[in-house]
């Protein structure tokens, strides 16, 4: 499997991400409760927020998955990053020549469909996505695309919330 190229801003995007002072982090209600949403809209049995650093993606909320990060070079995240425009959609992870010879799509948890919006710091870096996963070869309605695209707007929201927050209270 290719590992994703750096975007072109990679340096200023990892200040970003470690400015945030999330990585590494409790889990937090507010995020919890955002994948869960995540997975409901779209029917999806995994949902994650991921935050993409030097050589992993940690996942700052999750569904169903027991993993707590995987290496940067198996990240499907690492990909949708690169397009920050829109969301980054693989049908059939086996059909697709970035993925298919995956650990994470040849063994457990065996992925085999991926849809990650892009999650934002407030001066535009993209730093992680928040997606849904599922062990069947699958698509998104709009509507369910709309809504992943929506919270994911809302996650930013709510990193921006806690550094806010975070801030006040030192």
């Amino acid at each position: 499997m290719p590992a994703a190229d750096l975007p072109p801003n990679e340096e200023e995007r990892l200040r970003a991400l470690r400015e945030l002072e999330i990585l590494d982090t409790e889990p937090e209600e507010e995020f919890d409760e955002l994948v869960r949403r995540a997975a409901e809209a779209t029917g999806a049995p995994i949902a994650v927020i991921t935050l993409v650093d030097e050589a992993r993606q940690w996942f700052k909320a999750r569904v169903n998955l027991e993993l707590e990060s995987t290496d940067r070079d198996l990240a499907f995240c690492a990909h949708a990053i690169l397009n920050p425009d829109d969301l980054t959609i693989v049908p059939d992870t086996r059909e697709d020549e970035r993925f298919a010879d995956n650990l994470l799509v040849t063994e457990h948890p065996n992925i085999r469909f991926y849809a990650g919006a892009p999650i934002f710091t407030p001066d535009g870096y993209p730093i992680g996505t928040l997606c849904v996963i599922d062990a069947a070869p699958r698509g998104l309605s709009d509507e369910q695309a709309d809504a992943l695209r929506e919270l994911a707007a809302a996650v930013s929201k709510q990193i921006e919330r806690r550094r806010l927050e975070r801030a006040r209270a030192s």
